[in-house]
């Protein structure tokens, strides 16, 4: 069984807490490993580690650090399958996925390889007589990354090079349920020339997170995770006096209009239901059939649903893979039992699904005639369950996505370009899908939602992450009149 330590100035740092915690493969039920969750002290000493490596780093040239960067790129790409290889085997993602989530984290060390570039300030001559100003941006510090256990390798790559590009020291707090694949990414990193203390990681539970949340000398902290901890992690780090990013959940509607074409829409809700099974914040949970569309579109998914196979994620064939644990299926199933008790339709029961083993495998779900006010609705259930929400009209989609909580993304699949465009405008959500079910901003965008989907004043990674990890400061300067200098300029002399 793997014991997964932390890593703290270039090495290896066994815990010394006491309290551990089991790291399973969901596919089988089989604990694979364990970690030492961080106490206080531990925790300490790795932000003492990484304020100690910011003396140095915040001062180290844009060249240099961009040299770094491309070497921890290319040996991200060279170790993809091994990294996919620890999401599936900790995750229980499919290949498909696993790869998918290692290259779009790619994208984003790419993006934070063009710093030098992005990073330039402005510079104004002669604003008055003699008075230049000018401004630069600084780093932050020592700051901290708290991760999600469904992207465990993407998601810190949100993070760690825009905050290093800047010149920040990080620390990684990774979820205790699948570490190894963040881990590794933190050894390549250390392995592509970043000293010790750069970048650092410790395992840990809300002893952890709390003592992040409020050490001084962490400066900024970013977070995706569920919307009661989001919440929890804004409030509790800005009342520490640190910049906070907090990502929250999603309520992710598709809104398909009666001239859509049928087989794209299917296609799509099958995918962005289902894929990772549901456990992702993008995940489309909410069709919103308009007119009679949705007498056309769910036969339609259901007959694609009965194709897909549900296996383990090392089975070249599996195109859905387990939950992340048995008490997170049985969440899952319990809210279809809802759904069904309060008058939805239940088209597929995931919960008919039979599998062999211990793993935490469910079915995938589909429930017809839903209305806003079953559970099935209103909560995030994060996992592989596809709600179809009918309607008269394409103003009672916009207005049901307005209301709810959540606005991390929202989708429209129509032929129509004038309806298409009005979407764009109407709909109250960070990110927006046009024939296209899962939104995410490719690397040199910004990722990041509205309401209840996200809390603190920027988005993740792309622009608005440099912006983030830095500080502004605005120079004026004055020089004497050359006329007056000490130095002779050759001009002539006043009499």
């Amino acid at each position: 069984m793997q014991e997964i330590h932390h890593l703290v100035d270039g090495q290896a740092k066994l815990g010394t807490s006491g309290n551990t915690a089991p790291v399973f493969n969901p596919a089988t039920g089989e604990q694979t490993g364990q970690i030492g969750l961080a106490s206080i002290e531990e925790v300490d000493q790795a932000v003492a580690s990484s304020k100690a490596a910011f003396q140095e780093w915040g001062t180290v040239s844009v060249a240099r650090r961009t040299k770094l960067l491309y070497n921890f790129r290319n040996l991200v790409e060279a170790n993809a399958d091994e990294i996919a290889r620890r999401l599936t085997a900790e995750h229980g993602k499919v290949g498909d996925d696993a790869r998918g989530e290692v290259a779009r984290g790619i994208e984003n060390i790419e993006f934070a390889c063009g710093v030098a570039e992005a990073l330039k300030g402005t510079h104004t001559e002669h604003a008055s007589t003699g008075v230049d100003v000018y401004s630069v941006r600084q780093p932050l510090g020592v700051c901290a990354g708290i991760t999600p256990f469904n992207f465990p390798a993407m998601v810190p790559l949100w993070m760690i090079p825009n905050a290093v590009a800047c010149g920040n020291t990080f620390i990684l707090k990774p979820s205790e349920r699948d570490p190894s694949a963040p881990r590794f990414i933190v050894e390549l990193a250390q392995e592509a020339g970043f000293p010790p203390g750069v970048i650092n990681m410790v395992n840990g539970d809300k002893v952890a997170v709390d003592r992040l949340l409020e050490h001084p000398d962490v400066k900024a902290v970013s977070f995706v995770g569920s919307t009661p901890i989001a919440k929890y992690v804004y409030a509790t780090g800005a009342a520490h006096g640190k910049r906070v990013q907090a990502l929250g959940g999603a309520k992710n509607h598709m809104i398909v209009l009666p001239d859509a074409d049928i087989n794209l829409a299917a296609d799509a809700a099958v995918s962005a239901a289902y894929g990772s099974a549901g456990e992702r914040c993008m995940a489309i949970s909410v069709v919103v059939a308009v007119g009679g569309v949705a007498n056309q579109l769910v036969p339609a998914i259901k007959e694609r649903m009965s194709k897909l196979v549900i296996g383990h994620g090392d089975d070249p064939a599996s195109e859905m893979g387990p939950v992340i644990t048995c008490e997170h299926r049985d969440r899952v199933a319990g809210y279809i039992a809802a759904g069904a008790e309060a008058g939805a339709d239940v088209v597929v029961d995931g919960r008919d699904f039979v599998f062999e083993g211990n793993g935490s495998f469910i079915g995938v779900s589909l429930l017809d005639n839903v209305t806003t006010d079953m559970s099935v609705y209103t909560d995030e259930i994060f996992g592989p369950v596809l709600c179809v929400v009918r309607v008269d009209t394409y103003a009672e989609g916009v207005q049901m996505i307005a209301d709810n909580d959540f606005g991390n993304g929202a989708a429209i699949f129509t032929r129509d370009g004038g309806a298409a465009r009005q979407f764009q405008q109407d709909a109250d959500a960070g990110m927006v899908g046009i024939n296209v079910p899962i939104p995410v901003p490719v690397g040199y965008h910004s990722f990041g939602g509205w309401k209840d989907s996200l809390f603190g004043d920027t988005t993740m990674y792309g622009p608005e992450g440099l912006r983030f990890y830095t500080r502004p400061k605005v120079v004026t300067s004055r020089w004497p009149d050359p006329s007056t200098s000490s130095v002779d300029l050759g001009f002539p002399q006043n009499n």
